[in-house]
């Protein structure tokens, strides 16, 4: 694939190349947690009952699901910022359609329009952070990209709560408006410019792999449910579909489901470690807030101040992380991580009964530490392990990769919850250190795999 620049964009392009990615980026992941802080105040005001009103989370989740990869191919085929800017555009009509709903079903049916835009967003970040990078720097690019995904996710909550303490619920779609808007016109001027390799869309294989990926997860969330007479039809018709789609698949030199990467053994095992420490890490995410309010008597602002000190840590060794990358193995950087990771996964389960704010804060800060060293070097050896031409299936895996691993983390938390009770989190929390450490192995795996650097070039 051909760009305009070389190797990156020049300065000042770049910054503002990177400002709009940023900018569009944050509005994605916000969507992803802001509306959950939300979710009894817009049930109570719209009238509708709780278990139907999840669907306002579930509705933008499995839109993003069913597009990562369809989107992510025709990225491929038709350049980047042609689908990103258009996505860009769909997400902020969305945002206002959720601000102007006044019925759940509405609401409903506009998130999931805003989830349209919400994949496409997610599916070209990783291949645009590629092409507006020059290749040396790319892994300090991707750590800043890793710290700006960071601070949204801990920010979500805190501006949730602050927007509905001053107005209402609408105000937290209204929001996206100004910063989308900013994002789409620096976006038109600075975002590097891509061809695409031309081929015809396959839309056969982009519903198969719509359905098969949205069944999965949906099947899943619903057997951790307890309604295994729901989950087991679901669950059927997303094996027989991945069936299908990687039949059709396997022979494609540039297919929509990229087997041809995952043939790429540094690519595959990178996927691997990612899919294990998200679920790892959203293992724990899920249990602590039950285990620092349910057991160890913290209040809802005592629990959130605790946890940010996440995600903080994050963005503090996630950048650190991404210039070590440019110079040492990512198998090496993310086998440090992850045993870091593990240990303060491991601390965490063993706080005991009246743990001080201090003793869980240090605990909380290895962890994100941990993580944070991991993930920019694995997200760089993803992108790179792929072709110039794959950038966007390169991106697409990460993102659905990230998705699954967050998937089974929440489903095995249920899964602990309904047979073990909410005791359970210090158990919860060793097999989240556990997991870790299997992601650890898994990464150092990949100093025995020699890395092509037929990724790194442009084709």
């Amino acid at each position: 694939m051909n760009g305009v620049f070389v190797d990156g964009l020049p300065r000042p392009r770049r910054y503002w190349s990177v400002l709009a990615i940023w900018l569009a980026i944050s509005m994605a992941i916000l969507d992803s947690s802001i509306a959950n802080v939300a979710l009894p105040t817009i049930a109570r005001e719209l009238d509708a009952p709780a278990a139907l009103s999840i669907w306002i989370i579930n509705a933008y989740q499995l839109a993003i699901t069913a597009l990562l990869l369809p989107l992510a191919a025709l990225g491929d085929r038709i350049g980047y910022r042609r689908v990103y800017l258009p996505g860009l555009a769909i997400f902020i009509v969305g945002s206002i359609a959720c601000a102007l709903a006044h019925s759940l079903a509405t609401l409903i049916a506009a998130r999931m329009f805003q989830g349209i835009g919400g994949a496409a967003i997610m599916s070209m970040n990783a291949a645009l952070v590629r092409a507006t990078y020059p290749q040396a720097m790319l892994g300090k690019g991707i750590g800043y990209n890793a710290l700006v995904l960071s601070i949204s996710a801990a920010a979500g909550p805190t501006i949730a709560a602050l927007i509905l303490s001053v107005a209402s619920w609408s105000w937290l779609f209204l929001i996206n408006v100004p910063f989308g808007l900013a994002a789409l016109l620096i976006g038109m001027r600075a975002l590097p410019h891509t061809t695409g390799h031309g081929g015809s869309p396959d839309y056969v294989a982009a519903a198969l792999s719509a359905m098969a990926l949205s069944t999965l997860v949906f099947g899943i969330e619903t057997l951790a449910r307890d309604e295994l007479q729901t989950a087991l039809p679901v669950l059927l018709i997303a094996l027989v579909t991945g069936v299908l789609l990687v039949r059709r698949e396997w022979s494609d030199p540039a297919p929509l489901l990229p087997l041809d990467l995952l043939r790429i053994p540094i690519f595959s095992l990178s996927i691997a470690t990612s899919i294990v420490t998200f679920a790892a890490q959203m293992l724990a995410f899920v249990t602590l807030p039950f285990l620092l309010q349910g057991v160890l008597g913290r209040n809802v602002m005592e629990t959130g101040l605790l946890m940010t000190l996440w995600p903080l840590s994050v963005g503090v060794t996630a950048p650190l992380a991404g210039r070590l990358a440019d110079r040492y193995p990512a198998g090496l950087l993310g086998g440090i991580g992850l045993a870091v990771f593990a240990v303060g996964l491991l601390s965490l389960s063993m706080l005991g009964a009246s743990p001080g704010n201090a003793d869980i804060l240090w605990r909380m800060a290895l962890c994100g530490a941990g993580f944070g060293f991991f993930q920019s070097p694995n997200n760089r050896t993803i992108v790179t392990a792929a072709p110039r031409a794959r950038s966007g299936a390169a991106g697409g895996m990460l993102a659905t990769a990230r998705l699954l691993g967050q998937t089974s983390g929440a489903v095995a938390v249920a899964a602990g919850f309904h047979w073990m009770g909410v005791a359970s989190g210090p158990t919860q929390l060793r097999a989240a250190a556990v997991a870790a450490s299997i992601a650890a192995v898994i990464s150092m795996m990949r100093l025995r795999v020699k890395t092509s650097a037929a990724g790194a070039d442009f084709q």
